[in-house]
């Protein structure tokens, strides 16, 4: 199971902590969902799904407002269950009844500005890159045209080497050597590097080199989505290559497919170049352009033409 912290979620949404009494080192999020407390606050309980972040909006306020003397017993009730803790939206007043409950089952409550929409929309979507499935392989990923290029093979066959000419040739490096890969969605793979590797690249014979410093901010990137994956290999004379491209290979991480090349290495490729060619090539499939199967049609027609005379 993964967590995320509360005082990291707190940072990245610019939450106040408005009971400063309950501490909130330590405590962990779980679910990457939220839930508004509307039939809880009303009484029912059942299906509760208190492991979640608990968010409080106009309605849920308005209703509270009108409890009179059943609100202590309500939030009381509330406050029983686990909760990683409530948020505020639209910088809405919290009672001394609610502040008083909460502090007395150890609930931390949080205020925020946004509207309740669009602060449910922002956390969970960064809920769920934070506590997505994920995985780290060895490999390089780099950003080519705006394309996440994720490049695979044996160790010492030249990933790190294609990665630094891809960046001199102006594109970004997301990671080195090893690539965490999340999964934030059943069709999204989003690329990082471990925090320590972070910007480098090791060359052997040369050793460990800062890309950041070395060739700017613009030469690097934290995260990336995974579109393609190239798989370098020595050449194999005896091995049969896709020569034409006309259906696309894939490979699979964490149950999510993504096409997959198999490059043959062999004196005198430029990788770099070949890489881009990729790239740009997989923009064009996902606009619905394939020159291979465009070329597979003309040929078609010509021959179908040429039985016609």
């Amino acid at each position: 199971m993964y967590t995320v912290e509360i005082t990291k979620m707190a940072e990245a949404m610019g939450l106040t902590l408005i009971t400063p009494e309950v501490n909130i080192e330590g405590r962990v999020i779980t679910e990457p969902e939220v839930n508004r407390p509307a039939l809880q606050l009303a009484g029912f309980f059942d299906y509760f799904n208190y492991e979640r972040v608990q968010i409080i909006g106009n309605v849920e306020h308005a209703y509270c407002s009108q409890m009179e003397d059943k609100g202590a017993e309500v939030f009381d009730k509330l406050f029983s269950f686990k909760l990683p803790c409530v948020v505020y939206c639209r910088d809405i007043e919290v009672t001394d009844i609610v502040k008083e409950a909460a502090v007395r089952h150890d609930i931390p409550i949080f205020q925020t500005s946004k509207s309740t929409t669009d602060f449910m929309g922002e956390i969970i979507r960064w809920l769920k890159v934070e506590l997505a499935p994920r995985i780290s392989i060895h490999g390089v990923l780099v950003d080519v045209y705006g394309e996440g290029i994720l490049i695979t093979g044996e160790s010492g066959i030249g990933k790190s080497e294609a990665a630094l000419e891809l960046i001199k040739r102006g594109h970004r490096l997301v990671a080195d050597d090893v690539v965490e890969i999340k999964k934030v969605s059943d069709a999204t793979l989003i690329g990082s590097a471990p925090e320590v590797t972070r910007h480098l690249i090791e060359l052997r014979g040369i050793g460990i080199i800062d890309v950041k410093a070395l060739f700017g901010v613009e030469s690097v990137k934290n995260t990336q989505q995974i579109d393609l994956v190239i798989r370098l290999e020595d050449w194999n004379k005896d091995k049969e290559y896709d020569r034409m491209g006309l259906e696309d290979k894939y490979t699979e991480y964490l149950g999510n497919k993504v096409v997959c090349h198999d490059l043959p290495i062999r004196p005198g490729r430029n990788l770099a170049i070949i890489c881009e060619s990729a790239a740009v090539n997989h923009r064009q499939k996902k606009m619905g352009y394939n020159a291979a199967q465009e070329l597979y049609r003309k040929v078609t027609e010509n021959i179908m033409k040429g039985g016609q005379k």
